[in-house]
């Protein structure tokens, strides 16, 4: 079953066009890894599939037209994580990640009980709990990242989408985000995220390999198919090696 599918035709940016010609099916319940070099046009892919930009083509959330949802709907249906994305720089921690809250709530509605659980639940999983009186301007780039992956966690979206969720954090807090990413999974939601970490993106369920615009390949990390797609878009620069059971990615020199 597919979380979300699309079939783009176009996507253009100030004129340019920066995808063509997409099918895709993102199963539902699985974490699925977009990797591919710079330029490829990952997260330009993400932002299509949220519905961030305009698109020519269709994408389907749960087998439905993502436009026919409306917004409040979708927005608890999937929660969004973009790159070097704003909070409102004079909000608290805490404030920031009720904004996650905002779909469950009724206008103007004072937070309940459960939205207030839902922080804090959140916070704690990013350990961000501890500074969630400090005002997101004075974090450091790993703790505003943490902050904003709790606003994203609070919404208890069954489809979870991130872009570049590892920016700024240092290895044990990617560590702990690939914890995080396996409880999702295992609790049945379905987690998409634009990776430029390969060796964090092979332990992925699914990747979607991706050069110029386009999508070359589509698979378990366990397929050979999918290691010489990886193999073919960066240039046969990489050795990728199994190590304890796991797949690495290492420079080719």
């Amino acid at each position: 079953m597919s979380a979300l599918s699309c079939s783009l035709h176009r996507v253009s940016l100030q004129g340019h066009e920066i995808l063509r010609d997409i099918a895709l099916e993102l199963p539902a319940g699985r974490w699925t890894a977009v990797v591919g070099p710079n330029g490829a046009g990952k997260s330009t892919l993400l932002r299509a599939l949220c519905g961030l930009i305009p698109f020519e083509g269709q994408v389907l959330l749960d087998a439905r037209p993502l436009h026919d949802w409306p917004t409040k709907q979708r927005a608890r249906a999937l929660a969004w994580l973009g790159q070097n994305e704003s909070g409102g720089e004079d909000l608290t921690a805490f404030d920031v990640v009720m904004l996650g809250r905002l779909p469950h709530q009724a206008w103007l509605a004072a937070p309940s009980s459960a939205d207030h659980a839902a922080v804090q639940a959140a916070m704690q999983q990013t350990q961000s709990w501890d500074w969630r009186e400090r005002r997101l301007g004075t974090l450091s780039g790993g703790e505003r990242q943490r902050v904003l992956l709790a606003r994203a966690l609070a919404v208890q979206a069954p489809l979870l989408m991130m872009d570049e969720p590892l920016a700024h954090l240092d290895p044990p807090h990617q560590a702990d985000w690939l914890a995080i990413v396996r409880t999702l999974v295992a609790a049945g939601r379905t987690v998409v995220s634009v990776l430029h970490e390969l060796n964090v993106a092979l332990q992925a369920d699914e990747l979607v390999v991706m050069a110029a615009g386009r999508v070359v390949h589509q698979g378990s990390p366990e397929d050979e198919s999918t290691r010489d797609a990886l193999q073919q878009v960066f240039e046969q620069r990489l050795r990728l090696l199994k190590v304890e059971g796991q797949w690495l990615a290492l420079p080719q020199a």
